[in-house]
């Protein structure tokens, strides 16, 4: 059975990512890229579904962990009655190859280490044939299945019913390296890894960016974390944003909440983008913009709400029968259905973060700014459209407040373009509409007996997606409207002191109720009551959000208050994002 969620640390070369467990084994691989068919798929099964294991063979061996400095190389160091040895993990940066690196180095006395190497490409559902090249030395496992080899070179392994083991000694002083290196199949096999020299440029390569992070104020290294963590998920070449690493762990454990999060959200994007340029990371933004243009280049009207990491359509949502889920969670799940929804808020979400890529100084190109003026006309016929929303319920479409709040600020950042910027487009009639938007939102979306906003025209809920329209202008932060949706957020949607999404007992998600607290939306509670002065309130609840990280500061998407355990997928872009922006208005309330 796999490790709990937060038992795992991830390593990354911006293309891909692993999992590595605290028991030395990486549960979760997909190569080359994060939304590829995994190779180890351990965490959404047992080990029979592909894992690779280093750790001492003393079964009371203890370890602890920690990244280094802050790059995402992860130092794991094992405690024996017979000495100690720390792991080194890392997925080499800047040779364009898929490799990972396992670097065990003697500290004290001898330790006997173990392998346990079980391949199982396409999510487990294809054993490679393997075989030993014996013209290396030592000799080297070439593991084949379709498409897919993989090169696996170190101490000697012993073929074991469809697995790979072996046994080796650490002398204090000395160091042995392992490495696997995923290739395409009909490629012969790449030569070894420099691993000294490759680790060294890694270790130099995240620090140089880790150096450029501007945040003055309290939870740096939460901060500094947090955007290495977002950068992981951005590929390296594309430069579009994974929402998290992995797919199907659950949002409720045993239950059918299960999705897959490896591809680009425009949503989740361009948050992120927002909060790397809040932090001095001003050239992502162009990289981001070159993305977007490919990835909804054409017809607005075919926009979707989420692509592939090089800008794929085609994310048609199945379920695997080859892997049985995480701790028995089923169905697991590849592709999104959410792919082929409306969701009326992206556009806002998109338009918020080219804004602010030009208040940064990121100039417009001609393409960029006539690509936003086509999805402002879109968004002008079809604003008033039922939609699935932020939340992509799979009931019936809603006319969700936040959606609509979002379409109000995608005219207000296009009017700021014009007005400030100086580029061309009707200002007159994008006034006209965002205040028709605004009246409507007013007049359907506000409980005026109760003082709050709604999750929905129609409705008395409320969302806490709502807490998003002080942080995109649509209203003051101390707005008393602003003021009462908070309020009622507190008394509807507060459990053991986090923030639900919404009440799932109504049915609105068609989806079977049930969930736990999302993390994103108590880090909005946050930057909520740190802007209305309320500092107090948002400092208690920050440290007890960043006390729910795991020993390497990772949080994923939801928290089982009861079962004291991370759920959903992991890392969670989101969830960091949230968790930078609440530090910013927390250091900002401070000063």
């Amino acid at each position: 059975m796999s490790l709990p969620i937060e038992d795992y640390a991830l390593i990354s070369d911006c293309f891909t990512g692993a999992l590595v467990g605290k028991d030395g084994s990486i549960d979760w691989l997909c190569l080359p890229r994060y939304d590829s068919a995994s190779m180890f798929g351990a965490l959404l099964g047992t080990e029979d579904h592909g894992r690779w294991l280093v750790a001492p063979t003393d079964a009371i061996a203890e370890s602890t962990r920690r990244y280094d400095g802050d790059t995402m190389i992860l130092v794991t160091r094992w405690r024996t009655p017979d000495g100690e040895v720390e792991v080194t993990d890392a997925m080499p940066m800047g040779d364009h190859r898929a490799d990972v690196v396992r670097r065990v180095r003697g500290v004290r006395g001898t330790v006997r280490m173990q392998q346990d190497l079980r391949i199982r490409f396409g999510y487990a559902s294809a054993v490679p044939w393997v075989r030993k090249d014996t013209s290396e030395r030592p000799s080297a496992l070439v593991a084949v299945a379709g498409p897919d080899a993989i090169v696996v070179r170190g101490p000697m392994l012993h073929a074991a019913d469809h697995s790979h083991h072996g046994e080796f000694d650490v002398k204090a002083g000395e160091t042995v390296d392992l490495s696997l290196t995923w290739f395409p199949s009909h490629r012969p096999t790449p030569e070894a890894l420099d691993v000294e020299h490759a680790l060294r440029e890694t270790r130099g390569w995240w620090t140089g960016w880790a150096a450029g992070c501007s945040h003055d104020g309290p939870y740096r290294d939460e901060v500094v974390r947090s955007l290495l963590l977002l950068r992981a998920l951005t590929h390296l070449e594309t430069g579009g944003i994974v929402a998290a690493a992995t797919t199907s762990l659950p949002e409720a454990f045993g239950g059918e909440r299960n999705w897959d999060y490896r591809y680009v959200w425009l949503r989740d994007a361009s948050l992120t983008i927002a909060v790397l340029l809040a932090h001095g990371y001003d050239d992502y933004v162009d990289h981001w913009r070159d993305w977007l243009l490919r990835a909804i280049a054409g017809d607005p009207a075919d926009l979707q709400i989420m692509y592939g990491l090089s800008g794929e359509r085609d994310l048609a949502e199945r379920e695997l029968s080859s892997l049985p889920g995480y701790q028995g969670a089923h169905p697991v799940r590849v592709g999104n259905g959410a792919s082929t929804q409306f969701q009326g808020d992206v556009i806002g979400e998109v338009m918020i973060a080219l804004r602010r890529g030009r208040e940064d100084g990121s100039e417009e190109t001609k393409f960029s700014w006539a690509l936003q003026r086509a999805l402002l006309g879109y968004l002008e016929q079809h604003w008033r459209d039922a939609d699935h929303g932020i939340w992509e319920i799979r009931g019936e479409p809603q006319a969700f407040t936040h959606s609509r709040a979002m379409v109000w600020a995608a005219f207000d950042s296009a009017i700021q373009a014009v007005e400030r910027d100086g580029l061309d487009g009707p200002v007159v009639r994008w006034r006209a509409l965002r205040n028709e938007v605004r009246a409507d939102i007013e007049a359907n979306g506000f409980d005026a007996v109760r003082g709050t906003y709604v999750q929905h025209y129609g409705s008395s809920e409320v969302d806490a997606s709502l807490l998003q329209l002080a942080q995109v202008g649509y209203c003051d932060w101390e707005d008393p409207r602003m003021l009462g949706t908070v309020r009622a957020i507190e008394e509807d949607l507060l459990r053991h002191g986090l923030v639900l999404r919404y009440r799932t007992e109504k049915g609105v998600d068609g989806l079977p109720p049930g969930e736990h607290p999302f993390l994103a939306c108590s880090f909005w509670l946050v930057e909520q009551y740190a802007r209305s002065h309320r500092l107090d309130d948002a400092t208690r609840l920050m440290d007890r959000l960043v006390a729910l990280a795991n020993d390497v500061g990772m949080i994923s998407e939801e928290y089982d208050v009861d079962g004291r355990s991370q759920a959903g997928n992991t890392p969670q872009a989101l969830t960091h994002l949230t968790l930078v922006r609440a530090a910013d208005a927390i250091a900002a309330a401070g000063r």
